[in-house]
């Protein structure tokens, strides 16, 4: 039997680069445990360019990263304009693309482009799954107009943020809020907020990302659950995951980027999830729900707060999640007995069978002849 052959793409212009390394390095294994596909790497610098296969075998083994991209730039001609991906021609043909790039060209829908413009199947979101998911605003709008519960919100921009002082938003949101950067990864231009000086402080942080900024209410007495949702039309859950930071809730902790990829040794993990059967029900259904309307594909991670009451909020998706040994997706579906070489089986599958599916539609065209134009008073 003939493999198919994977390219697994990870690195990347974001702040989650060093992130995506490891969970490239969990996927890589994971897909070589299958015996079912032959894979070829290439890492993204941090500059945007594609590396060649070897250079990038040696960063996936982290391999100290500089030295390599700087020998392989030293090649290049920057003249060319598709120098930033002629790599992708050392690695022969290729089945399907594995991208494991967090945040910007991952899950912005970037690479999903040109995918698309090489005709090939992919693994996860269509371009616009990704791009609507990764825009927090866009995200807030569709859950909102279709229902599904969020918390309550403001949108600014840098001309509209001088028109809204810490007591408007208090007013408006409560005496806590998180602002967010409207288009970015995990955690990053993003800040818990509680009287007016951390309030500007975080605007300008925010500000660093995009011009746009998400204000959201906090949740009282948070516990935070996590959900992993694989699959195209008729998509299956995992199990429920809760965490819980030191002095989350009433305190200041919460569960920020040092929590999710540095350091997570003080967070506590309950998986699945000690829920009431009819919260454990919805969460799911909202999570579904939630997948089907951004219009997800492959994989993804649903974010839920669980307020004092028991009342779930949906927080946001991740349409590439964190793949690494403290990410809680890849903990799920252990948890689900789907184990890591299943679980890539799985979603590659479901990258070809969406692939297949969409070379159905047509794209054809009517010739339009010789202009007739009509006539101008």
């Amino acid at each position: 039997m003939n493999k198919k052959h994977v390219a697994l793409l990870f690195g990347g212009n974001s702040s989650e680069h060093d992130v995506s390394k490891r969970s490239a390095q969990n996927f890589y294994d994971a897909i070589m445990a299958t015996g079912k596909y032959d894979v070829t790497v290439f890492a993204i610098a941090q500059n945007g360019y594609f590396l060649d296969p070897e250079s990038s075998k040696k960063i996936l083994a982290l391999a100290d990263e500089q030295p390599i991209v700087d020998a392989y730039m030293a090649k290049v001609d920057t003249s060319d304009p598709l120098a930033r991906i002629n790599a992708l021609r050392n690695g022969g043909d290729f089945d399907i693309f594995f991208p494991v790039v967090h945040g910007n060209l991952g899950e912005d829908g970037t690479l999903q482009g040109l995918f698309r413009l090489l005709n090939k199947p992919y693994v996860g979101a269509p371009l616009r799954g990704h791009a609507v998911s990764f825009d927090k605003v866009l995200t807030k709008e569709l859950l909102t107009v279709n229902h599904i519960r969020n918390t309550n919100y403001i949108v600014i921009d840098t001309e509209t943020a001088k028109d809204w002082t810490w007591d408007k938003i208090t007013n408006e949101l409560g005496s806590v809020v998180f602002v967010k950067a409207a288009n970015q990864g995990s955690s990053v231009g993003i800040s818990r907020v509680k009287n007016a000086v951390e309030f500007e402080t975080a605007l300008a942080d925010s500000f660093q990302y995009d011009y746009k900024v998400l204000i959201e209410q906090a949740v009282k007495g948070p516990r935070e659950l996590e959900v992993g949702v694989i699959g195209n039309e008729e998509p299956i859950v995992s199990e429920i995951g809760a965490h819980t930071v030191p002095e989350q809730g009433e305190g200041d902790g919460w569960y920020d980027y040092n929590n999710k990829f540095v350091d997570n040794s003080a967070v506590y993990f309950e998986i699945p999830a000690q829920l009431p059967k009819e919260v454990t029900e919805e969460v799911k259904a909202m999570a579904i729900k939630s997948y089907k309307v951004l219009n997800l594909r492959g994989e993804a991670r649903m974010d839920f707060l669980l307020d004092e009451n028991n009342v779930p909020y949906l927080g946001e998706p991740n349409t590439l999640p964190g793949f690494t040994n403290m990410s809680l997706f890849k903990r799920l579906w252990d948890y689900s007995d789907i184990d890591n070489a299943k679980l890539v089986d799985m979603m590659i599958t479901y990258g070809f069978e969406e692939f297949e599916k969409n070379a159905q539609l047509s794209y054809k065209f009517v010739t339009l002849g010789e202009e007739k134009i009509g006539k101008f008073n």
